[in-house]
């Protein structure tokens, strides 16, 4: 079974749902529900792999507040290792407001510790302890960005798998670094969205031909419309989503990152890998926030079987 360090943002989501609106300056709303529950899209994937019996381990930033330690006892409550997760007295844990109508979704964001996170923290001694290294949310990692190439570069060197989800860049630039930064990544996960900006590209077929390097496996998540990648021939390969009875659809797309590693690192069949990261996205919908739900192997191997 192979080990997995976890390199990321830790933060925790405010979440109030059924708002009866958006609020007005100088207006209050009142919401059907509120809970308070683990974010950030590296914290969801590995607690989705987690919950699929792999061995994780976490190396992140918290600020010695209350919100850290919340984040830090959520990932020890799913059997994570945080010996790598430092709480930094000088930082404020990241919290994001969600507020969600019947029909759209509005979030407010509190940076704090998200991006404090840098590569040189991380050191070889603790990649030797891991067999792959996944980094989400490049773009919120402003710290680790600048290395982040170095550390996949160190991790190959010692024998790791890299895996990237980029997440959405909030400033929408983009950037022009990735032709460079993917010679050292072994799988990469964007959604259409993030395809699209980061390959200038309008459709997922051509924003995969214009990033395919020949070494680098990219799948790109499509949410309803499941996920699509490249076959040998340079034509796409699609994998179509799983219905579902949503509740809330946040984070399933880190859900999507767990299922698709869980199943890749074990080696199963590219067409199978798609299928569990559908499958785990898709049941990630069930609850409320990213974890709630998250599929273990029972519920997504039964999933499986029922659609074939």
């Amino acid at each position: 079974m192979k080990r997995i360090l976890v390199a990321g943002e830790l933060n925790v989501d405010l979440v109030f749902r059924d708002c009866q609106a958006f609020p007005a300056p100088g207006r209050e709303v009142l919401a059907e529900e509120a809970s308070v529950v683990p974010g950030s899209s590296s914290m969801i994937c590995a607690m989705g792999l987690a919950r699929l019996g792999d061995p994780v381990a976490f190396a992140g930033k918290v600020g010695a507040d209350g919100w850290g330690g919340f984040c830090v006892s959520a990932l020890q409550g799913a059997g994570i290792d945080v010996t790598a997760v430092r709480h930094d007295p000088g930082l404020r844990t990241g919290i994001t407001a969600s507020f969600s109508t019947r029909s759209d979704r509005a979030l407010v964001t509190f940076a704090g510790a998200i991006g404090a996170l840098r590569a040189q923290e991380i050191d070889d001694a603790r990649l030797a302890t891991a067999d792959h290294l996944h980094v989400s949310s490049y773009y919120l990692q402003r710290a680790l960005r600048p290395d982040l190439k170095t550390l996949f570069a160190r991790a190959r060197a010692l024998g790791l798998s890299t895996s990237l989800d980029p997440g959405f860049d909030p400033e929408e630039r983009w950037g022009d670094e990735w032709r460079d930064l993917l010679a050292e990544v072994d799988l990469f996960l964007p959604n259409d969205v993030e395809l699209a900006g980061i390959s200038g590209c309008a459709t997922p077929l051509d924003g995969l031909r214009t990033l395919h390097n020949g070494r680098t496996r990219i799948v790109t998540k499509r949410g309803r419309h499941g996920c699509v990648t490249l076959d040998g021939a340079g034509g796409m390969i699609e994998s179509p989503a799983f219905a579902m009875d949503a509740i809330d659809s946040t984070g399933a797309g880190d859900s999507f990152d767990a299922g698709f590693l869980h199943a890749w690192l074990r080696g199963l069949p590219l067409a199978e890998a798609m299928r569990w990261g559908n499958a785990c996205g898709a049941l990630s919908t069930r609850g409320v926030g990213g974890t709630a739900r998250q599929a273990d192997t029972a519920e997504v191997a039964a999933l499986l079987e029922s659609v074939p």
